[in-house]
């Protein structure tokens, strides 16, 4: 059965695991769930992001023997809703891992928080208002 405790995982390709982990674990301060530490012929490596005990993690995953080059548009968005103002503090953070703090495509994204480039070109908005369905 699908509810709100279903656990959810957003997966997208990444050129760089390293540097992926440095955005969004360094940077962003999310944790490391699970990463694989040597590579198998045939399969993936992976590096999965999240908080323990989270009802989501975000996957990057790399292809070594077949790589998928990342593909995002400007509408590819990894949104949080802070329900506060954004830190500029990690935002510098962010911009020091290797992100890039860019206009947003659509401008409500602009009007309510900060779209920060991933090092893979996918971004990500802090958003300062609370999420309600």
């Amino acid at each position: 059965m699908i509810d709100s405790t279903t656990h959810v995982r957003v997966a997208r390709p990444s050129r760089d695991l390293a540097a992926a982990a440095r955005f969004y674990v360094d940077g962003l301060g999310l944790s490391v769930l699970w990463r694989t530490t040597e590579h198998v012929t045939g399969e993936h490596d992976l590096l999965m992001v999240g908080f323990p005990g989270g009802s989501w993690h975000f996957e990057l995953t790399h292809d070594p023997d077949h790589p998928v080059e990342p593909a995002p548009t400007v509408d590819d968005l990894f949104v949080l809703y802070l329900g506060a103002p954004v830190d500029e503090a990690l935002v510098a953070r962010l911009e020091v891992t290797g992100g890039t703090r860019v206009p947003a495509h659509n401008p409500y994204w602009d009007e309510f928080g900060v779209t920060v480039s991933d090092p893979d070109g996918y971004r990500l908005v802090l958003c300062t208002r609370t999420w309600a369905a």
